[in-house]
């Protein structure tokens, strides 16, 4: 293609215009392609290295890059104006694409790959992420690389009674939204899901499969055509393969061995054992082969685990752990763990351990939000800390990366529909989920003691949820078995991950990745029901640990007051340089005043009674006065032509001396003076200056 050709293909997607354009841009990389929907614009390049690299795994990278200048914003530190770490949209983002593309390589494939989308423009109606897959899917049908796809995902939402693809942002904002989910894979298949619910129902989440596979297949067959008009060659790759002999060889010694290390139900003993049998291995191996991979004799041993663990539950629905397949296992939980912290809970379901921390604060420490596509506030976080200590490995703590971000996110997206208003409980929110040990499935634990804990925290929560992590093992669309509860190695070695979060009423959160191509939809429902039925059980064993919240919150938490006053009133409450809102924090030993645009102000402190009194100030010293209202205070300052009345929070209100009584008033004073503590009617109210009346009051 030289540099002056353009190949440009369109579609309509939900009534707005899908386009792709091919060309010579990034023109060094195995292929490129520029997409736009509406008028978010995304660059997609996807290259491959020359040779095969030496690892135990397919080496592929996917990245999504924000730039700032796609929303016409110039963010970041005052001192660092350019993009740095990425916001944890993009790596929310990333993963999507990643989940998407990744089970539709081959995982023989050595060739180092790296899939790239940068997001060049956005217009805040039409999400990035979708725009970003198509073109990655597309770039790579196009390339030369080896792929299976094409893959395309669609965004679909439940607003009302209707079913809307691709919904618009603002559409989202719509307080009946039931559901959104964006559902990916290929022609008649599913391999990704992410759904933020409002207890929504399993029926309509179906539904909302059905449509979106429909979409998607649209989707897969347009970039079909777009392949065959100027899609590249594949180039023939290397596939990774062990050598016959040491496959045989493994396959020998391990004969009647596994059997025994795998079943067993306590994790320990389960890896314990089958520690054991590999060193074995490989001290046999040692003796009969001068040169071989620990590598690949680990991959050998490693497809023996899962060929073995297949064939038993397809054939006897035996499970490494004896559990039935739609069987929870022993579930435990405590709540009140620590004096100091505000909420607290553990809750454990078989080797899986998730505590829970929960802090309550003033409404001005919620987070300040600034990225390429957000700029907001968060009153509720939920932060995911998956330590190697939790596996029983020694690792570095450098942060949180994509997968306590990816848990997290999951998990607080399955409790937010849950959390009260603002005008209900007047906290920012902090939850930390601590996994103390993991053997399946800790971001679902997650959202269990992160329930208990804020019902210890006396958050009045909505309704309790819980989640479940489901399996599967397939042999075909027509062979396979839905496992409910899945533990370590029905999780490394199943073919796919489904997690369910929800109420007794209603989902709140979905996610599904496969290392198989894709499920079908038959299947999906088979995995909801299953997993409405284990949440229902989960549910009622947290009720007997707590079932309502704590009807105070712990004292070592702040108490929060609030009122409404006028947003003119804002500066005087304020005052100059910030003067009267900082003398009323100091003089009351408070924490914080907080104020809102909209004229809302929180009182918070450590003492009831002083956050209390300095309420009362502030309703008094933004207090409005209207014609006709009757005030009462004290005199505090006489003049020839009438008194000066306190009128409370620093305002005052004069009485002329026409006002003072009827007929005639020789001197002020013969009526007021100064301390005399008197009632009087509001006859005028008017840039602040108040005046009064004694003789108005009959």
């Amino acid at each position: 293609m030289n540099k002056m050709e353009k190949k440009r293909y369109s579609m309509e997607v939900a009534g707005k215009t899908l386009s792709l354009e091919a060309s010579s841009l990034a023109g060094q990389t195995n292929a490129s392609v520029l997409v736009q929907y509406g008028d978010t614009v995304a660059l997609v390049t996807v290259v491959m290295s020359k040779k095969d690299v030496e690892l135990n795994y397919m080496p592929l990278k996917v990245d999504y890059e924000e730039r700032f200048y796609a929303a016409g914003k110039i963010i970041g530190s005052r001192f660092i104006r350019r993009e740095g770490r990425p916001s944890e949209e993009a790596i929310l983002a990333g993963r999507l694409i990643d989940r998407t593309l990744r089970p539709l390589f081959d995982s023989r494939i050595r060739r180092e790959m790296q899939v790239v989308v940068t997001v060049l423009a956005i217009d805040e109606e039409n999400d990035p992420d979708s725009v970003g897959l198509f073109g990655a899917s597309a770039a790579l049908g196009i390339s030369d690389l080896p792929w299976g796809g094409p893959a395309a995902g669609v965004r679909i939402a439940k607003i009302g009674n209707e079913f809307v693809v691709n919904p618009g942002n603002s559409e989202l904002q719509k307080p009946e939204r039931e559901f959104e989910m964006f559902v990916s894979g290929t022609s008649d298949l599913v391999n990704m899901i992410e759904l933020a619910g409002n207890e929504a129902k399993e029926e309509d989440i179906i539904k909302g499969f059905l449509i979106a596979q429909k979409e998607i297949n649209r989707l897969v067959d347009f970039q079909k055509k777009i392949i065959e008009e100027i899609g590249k060659p594949k180039t023939q790759v290397s596939l990774f393969e062990p050598d016959a002999d040491l496959r045989a060889a493994v396959e020998k010694f391990l004969a009647g061995k596994l059997e025994d290390a795998i079943y067993q139900k306590e994790k320990s003993e389960h890896y314990g054992r089958i520690a054991r049998v590999r060193e074995g291995l490989f001290e046999h191996l040692k003796g009969s082969f001068e040169k071989f991979d620990g590598k690949v004799v680990d991959t050998i041993f490693e497809d023996q685990i899962n060929d073995l663990v297949h064939k038993n539950i397809l054939e006897g629905e035996k499970r490494p752990d004896g559990r039935r397949l739609d069987e929870v296992r022993l579930l435990a939980g405590e709540v009140g763990l620590f004096t100091r912290t505000h909420g607290s809970a553990i809750f454990m379901r078989g080797d899986t351990q998730a505590l829970a921390v929960t802090t309550l604060a003033a409404p001005g420490a919620e987070q300040l939000i600034e990225t390429m596509e957000t700029t907001g506030k968060r009153r509720f976080m939920l932060h995911y800390n998956f330590p190697s200590y939790s596996v029983g490995e020694i690792g570095s703590f450098r942060g949180p990366g994509r997968r306590e971000i990816g848990h997290g996110a999951l998990a607080e997206k399955s409790l937010r529909p849950l959390i009260p208003s603002v005008e209900e409980f007047p906290y920012t929110i902090r939850l930390v989920s601590e996994i103390l040990s993991s053997n399946g499935s800790s971001s679902m634990a997650t959202v269990c003691s992160c329930s208990l804990s804020l019902l210890d925290a006396g958050v009045p929560l909505k309704k309790m949820a819980a989640g479940i992590a489901m399996g599967l093992m397939m042999e075909s669309e027509k062979k396979y078995k839905v496992l409910t509860d899945i533990q370590g190695p029905e999780d490394h070695h199943g073919d796919m991950d489904l997690k369910v979060a929800g109420t007794e009423d209603g989902v709140t959160g979905v996610q599904m990745d496969v290392k198989v191509g894709g499920v079908t939809i038959e299947i999906l429902e088979k995995t909801l029901a299953q997993a409405k039925k284990a949440r229902h059980e989960i549910l009622g064993f947290m009720k007997t640990v707590i079932a309502t919240p704590r009807k105070e919150v712990s004292k070592y938490a702040p108490v929060i007051f609030q009122t409404k006053i006028n947003p003119e009133k804002i500066g005087t409450l304020i005052g100059p340089g910030g003067k009267m809102i900082n003398g009323l924090i100091k003089k009351f030993a408070l924490g914080s005043i907080d104020v809102e645009e909209d004229g809302r102000v929180f009182v918070s402190g450590p003492d009831r009674r002083q956050a209390e009194e300095a309420l009362r100030e502030i309703v008094s010293l933004t207090r409005e006065f209207k014609i006709g209202e009757i005030i009462e205070g004290n005199v505090i300052k006489v003049l020839d032509f009438g008194a000066i009345v306190d009128l409370g929070g620093g305002q005052d209100g004069m009485i002329h001396v026409s006002e003072l009584k009827s007929g005639f008033v020789k001197s002020v004073e013969e009526v007021v003076k100064v301390g005399d503590f008197v009632r009087a009617k509001i006859i005028r109210a008017e840039d602040g200056r108040i005046g009064l009346s004694i003789k108005q009051l009959s």
